[in-house]
């Protein structure tokens, strides 16, 4: 079946900037976060193999390996968070005039919600762990490739803060305050992490650009 990706970057661009509602934020952010991992697996490949860099390329190589995972799985939750959008708007289409159509509408709404939360929070998840794989890159990456590291860093935190945000819209409307308190919890802190990381990565690699 085909999927977003093995359609052309001028194909995404014109169908995202179209009435179409998908792919929407959640679907970007995750396109954003696979972008600058490709720059991190660039810096990876830029240094296996190098004699200058023999002492770490089991690491770099370990690294390569988690960026091209962490891609395999932001694209499978791009494809998840438009079926989960379509599946909420379903849930609101459904009738609600008779009292049994309103409880089924209601739970079916409360459940797509949740959905529509969890998906760009495991989205968030795998941001935040490439994050974690960029900061260590950042370090001992080819020298001459760095700011490309730099890059994968600024990218990927801006695709987690930018995926959050579908997690602000939807939790509003989630009858369950222990979900979304726990939700919103796991949010601020994986944001805190991930500012963190970001600039780590960039004082590195600045060092080492101007050494």
């Amino acid at each position: 079946m085909s999927t977003l990706y093995d359609q052309s970057l001028r194909e995404i661009i014109k169908i995202s900037s179209s009435e179409s509602p998908t792919p929407g934020g959640g679907s970007i952010s995750a396109i954003a976060a696979t972008l600058g991992l490709a720059m991190a697996a660039m810096v990876c490949n830029l240094t296996i193999g190098k004699d200058k860099y023999k002492d770490v390329e089991s690491q770099v190589t370990g690294y390569l390996a988690a960026a091209e995972g962490l891609t395999g799985k932001l694209i499978e939750l791009t494809e998840e968070d438009i079926k989960i959008f379509n599946k909420l708007m379903s849930a609101y289409r459904m009738p609600g005039i008779a009292e049994e159509e309103k409880k089924l509408r209601k739970n079916a709404v409360q459940q797509a919600l949740k959905g529509a939360t969890e998906v760009p929070m495991e989205i968030a998840r795998a941001c935040l762990q490439a994050l974690q794989v960029t900061n260590k890159l950042s370090e001992i990456g080819n020298k001459a490739a760095i700011s490309d590291a730099g890059v994968a860093a600024v990218m990927i935190e801006a695709a987690l803060h930018g995926v959050l945000l579908n997690v602000d819209i939807n939790t509003p409307a989630i009858k369950d305050r222990n979900y979304t308190d726990r939700i919103l919890a796991e949010k601020e802190k994986m944001m805190e992490e991930a500012g963190k990381l970001k600039d780590q990565a960039l004082a590195v690699v600045r060092g080492r650009i101007k050494s």
